[in-house]
């Protein structure tokens, strides 16, 4: 019990800080490439809209160009002489040292089709060639922005008819982006493995508390019905002793049909206690799981047909099962218990057992009486459910704690036990339970 509920803790732990690293990390990178996106665009930007002053500026301090004459490789439009003026009117000095450390180049495309490179590049990796090739391949789509390869470019027209493209190399931006990115992949990493080396030091210390209360609670449960059994022999034997004297009268039989009750109800509460308990060990042996189940189910097809009910059995032979019999019995005993229980008259019930694999599977199906919902069949296996609460005392002389009494014995044999509805509307519980 101990183990559960600490893997559990440790794995609930685990991913919310997990979650919560990633969220984090996710926000920062996201916002930092938005950032960078926006950088980006706004440098582009500008970078149009002041493409002869930048060229202007550049050939005065002898800047790469494209062509025979100064300025055959750019169109005049306007710019100033004193173009690093006009520089600083536009751009200001924080756009003027962004664009010192950008890589850019400007291409034009004559109205004849000329493809130039236009003064005022600065972008160094590349000959003048491949340049020419990456604008070439621009002007030829259809998009007057966006991205090729590290680049992202604008194309503008002039009022001549040419074309101006401004091609910004992102290649460094990007790898910023994802450099944060992997520095923050290593940290939650990092994170996670700290988190758990944490969790799982201290879990046994953040648990302890629960564990104490459940095992007080089950030898809360162990105590009481020790004690509540010879108050109920006492009370059974008066009983008896009263019904000789002056004979068997509706009161005194309703005392000994609650006694009767109540003495089931210690016996299961402490058979349940004891499965639950993590040192309780089954007296483990291999038997003939088909003839048990046979035996088992008997008398409750006899029960079925009183009832007006069909009870089927359709068992493999021969099927062998390593465990505790006596507990075994009583899983199959309290599955047919509870279909013959809850079937509706004129109906079949099916008990099944059959080998899966390595696992053994047993099950019984029988039509409802009523409609289950799926948080009805949630709650099937916990103490002290009943799905319909209508039902008088007589009607249904269960507690509520029979089909938790399964679940404690099959997962007691490392199986498994879930409910179901088929597809045409009964109630199935399968059973899986390892061989060996």
């Amino acid at each position: 019990m101990m183990n559960q509920i600490r893997q559990r803790f440790i794995r609930i732990a685990l991913l919310a800080l997990t979650l919560a690293m990633l969220l984090v990390a996710g926000s920062i990178n996201m916002v930092h490439l938005v950032s960078t996106i926006g950088e980006l665009n706004t440098t582009l930007d500008y970078l149009v809209e002041n493409e002869n002053a930048i060229s202007q500026e550049k050939q005065k301090k002898g800047g790469f160009q494209n062509g025979e004459g100064e300025g055959e490789g750019r169109h005049e439009n306007g710019a100033t002489d004193d173009s690093g003026q006009q520089l600083k009117q536009k751009g200001h000095n924080h756009m003027q040292s962004t664009l010192e450390e950008s890589r850019y180049f400007i291409a034009i495309q004559r109205t004849d089709g000329e493809l130039l490179l236009g003064v005022g590049s600065k972008e160094t990796d590349y000959t003048e060639e491949e340049l020419l090739s990456i604008a070439e391949g621009v002007f030829a789509s259809d998009s007057s922005s966006g991205n090729t390869g590290t680049y992202m470019y604008r194309i503008t027209n002039k009022d001549d008819g040419a074309k101006v493209a401004v091609f910004l190399n992102c290649e460094s931006k990007y790898s910023e982006v994802a450099t944060l990115a992997l520095i923050s992949l290593c940290a939650c990493i990092a994170g996670i493995l700290l988190a758990w080396l944490v969790v799982f030091l201290l879990s046994n210390q953040a648990i302890k508390p629960i564990v104490e209360n459940i095992e007080r609670q089950k030898q809360f449960i162990t105590d009481a019905g020790h004690e509540l059994k010879t108050p109920l022999t006492v009370i059974s034997a008066n009983m008896d002793v009263l019904s000789m004297d002056i004979g068997q009268n509706e009161w005194i039989h309703g005392t000994q049909k609650q006694v009767s009750n109540m003495r089931k109800l210690v016996n299961e509460l402490i058979y349940l206690s004891r499965m639950d308990e993590a040192d309780s060990h089954l007296e483990r042996s291999v038997f003939n799981l088909s003839n048990a189940v046979s035996d088992v189910s008997a008398p409750f097809a006899g029960m079925a047909e009183f009832n007006g009910k069909n009870l089927i059995l359709d068992a493999e032979e021969n099927l062998t099962l390593c465990g505790d019999e006596q507990a075994v019995r009583r899983l199959i005993s309290t599955l047919c218990e509870n279909a013959v229980k809850h079937a509706p008259e004129d109906s079949d019930i099916l008990i099944t057992l059959s080998r899966s694999g390595k696992n053994i599977v047993f099950s019984t199906e029988n039509a409802s009486k009523e409609p289950l919902s799926e948080e009805a069949l949630s709650h099937l296996f916990d103490r002290f459910y009943r799905g319909d609460e209508s039902r008088s005392k007589e009607e249904n002389s269960g507690f509520g704690i029979g089909l938790s009494i399964a679940r404690a014995i099959t997962e007691k044999h490392g199986g498994t036990i879930k409910a179901r509805i088929t597809e045409n509307g009964r109630l199935q519980i399968i059973c899986t339970l390892p061989q060996n």
